[in-house]
């Protein structure tokens, strides 16, 4: 007699045929799924009833079996609870050695990547209760198809927050709420396209992202020399296919570069000049250390910048939350891009954000990782200047990166070398654009992403690859 039970959510397939007894049978069926983990420790079993009807057996027989397991340990019976496989302990490992080998890596043990900040610092608490606040208040509107530009609420506060923090001009008219810079950029990528632009100039390092995003719009993306004073926006003139720029002025990503004044002055004119536009990536603006900060684009001049900004950095990249703040005479050109209906961010989430700006509980939280970056920022900076004299590392003012030079030769056989310790890094190679014209060896670490508990592992792995 064999029957599949499949309510004890496997078929057991338990086999009574040839037992010296039915209920030894059942017995021994039993400790076997629970002994194997077929039967998981608090499985509820079958009533007796219906167990005896599923097998063609005497109900006794199987309440005579349910309470001798009971009594050795197997299964637990409470009033009102049924009939549970009991929970028993992990049998001891086997004595017998054997030889030891390293387990293949699903994921490196650390990592220094760039691009993401401490995720286990996400203030968790102090947004549940923006949230709650949020929705409280929220009205009944919130709930439908909204306006295309993002709910007027973290509008309304963005604009304040951006006039005072990175002196940029936002009138809550003139900002487009997205899920973040890919999404912005994707828009003006259309509405470029749409204005019959067919280059946007980009620097000689930068994410590869973005300039597919570009080209998957059908723009060239021409080349942009870089220095030690931030791009080289002098020589947008001879672009004369150029009808944008892609910037990172206040901290030029990857090489932590600030643009010059003279050089922010330059790109201004150029738009000027030409009716060009300039795309402002502010992607960790609001982390500076040892300078001034460093103000918006923007600033200079409204009505040629469009400034793209987002809470990736500043709070985590998972809110899929960003912002963009158009000049006038794009406003309805980046809605329509964008969709009659707000499709992009829940409206909840706007909500939320907007009262955690307002509560002044996101002023709290910058400070507070403000401090905590430099930290790690120093710390990794006395570990080199200990462990690793030679290595000379720049773009440490601000953000949540520095770049580590290394000899000619040396960028592939450290990261090789990192892969073995476990320790994931990026070379500065990875950013660079195909037409640049100076090559640089160097490792970008990216100091935000691990969290406390691996920042000390990270930083020693780091530090033994380094030649």
């Amino acid at each position: 007699m064999t029957d599949s039970w499949a309510a004890f959510g496997a078929d057991l397939h338990i086999d009574l045929t040839g037992a010296t007894g039915l209920r030894a049978g059942l017995m021994d069926a039993l400790r076997e799924a629970a002994r194997s983990g077929r039967l998981a420790p608090g499985t509820r079993l079958p009533s007796s009833r219906t167990l005896a009807a599923d097998l063609g057996i005497a109900r006794n027989t199987v309440a005579d079996a349910y309470a001798e397991l009971v009594a050795e340990g197997w299964l637990t019976a409470r009033q009102g609870s049924g009939t549970r496989v009991a929970q028993r302990s992990a049998p001891r490992p086997s004595t017998t050695r054997t030889p030891r080998t390293r387990p293949p890596r699903s994921r490196p043990a650390y990592s220094l990547m760039p691009g993401s900040p401490d995720l286990a610092t996400f203030p968790r608490a102090e947004w549940l209760k923006a949230a709650r606040r949020a929705l409280t208040r929220a009205p009944n509107d919130a709930f439908g198809y909204g306006d295309p530009r993002g709910r007027i609420e973290l509008r309304t506060v963005l604009a304040d927050y951006l006039s005072r923090a990175r002196g940029v001009y936002a009138d809550p008219e003139r900002i487009v709420v997205c899920s973040g810079f890919v999404h912005g950029l994707t828009m003006m990528g259309k509405v470029l396209r749409e204005r019959r632009v067919r280059e946007v100039a980009v620097e000689s390092y930068g994410l590869d992202v973005h300039t597919s995003l570009l080209t998957g719009a059908g723009l060239r993306i021409p080349c942009l020399p870089l220095d030690g004073l931030g791009s080289r926006t002098g020589e947008l003139h001879g672009m004369r296919g150029a009808g944008a720029v892609l910037l990172t002025p206040a901290h030029q990503f990857p090489t932590g570069v600030p643009l010059h004044p003279d050089r922010r002055a330059a790109a201004v004119d150029w738009a000027r000049s030409t009716g060009g536009v300039i795309l402002e990536d502010d992607y960790d603006g609001e982390f500076r250390y040892d300078r001034q900060p460093v103000g918006a684009l923007q600033g200079l001049d409204p009505e040629r910048v469009v400034y793209l900004g987002t809470a990736s950095k500043s709070l985590a990249p998972g809110l899929r939350l960003g912002w963009m703040v158009v000049p006038q005479s794009l406003v309805d050109e980046v809605t329509a891009a964008k969709g009659w209906s707000d499709w992009a961010s829940s409206a909840l989430d706007q909500l939320t954000l907007a009262e955690f700006i307002a509560s002044g509980a996101y002023d709290r939280h910058v400070r507070a990782m403000r401090l905590r970056y430099r930290n790690r920022r120093d710390q990794l900076v006395a570990a080199l200047a200990e462990r690793a004299p030679s290595i000379r590392v720049s773009g440490i003012a601000a953000g949540l990166h520095a770049v580590l030079e290394l000899p000619e030769g040396a960028e592939s056989e450290v990261i090789r070398a990192a892969a073995w310790q476990g320790l994931a890094v990026e070379g500065l190679s990875f950013f660079r654009h195909p037409d640049a014209e100076v090559r640089r060896e160097a490792l970008v670490i990216g100091y935000g992403t691990p969290t406390d508990s691996a920042w000390a592992g990270a930083l020693d792995a780091l530090c033994r690859i380094l030649p």
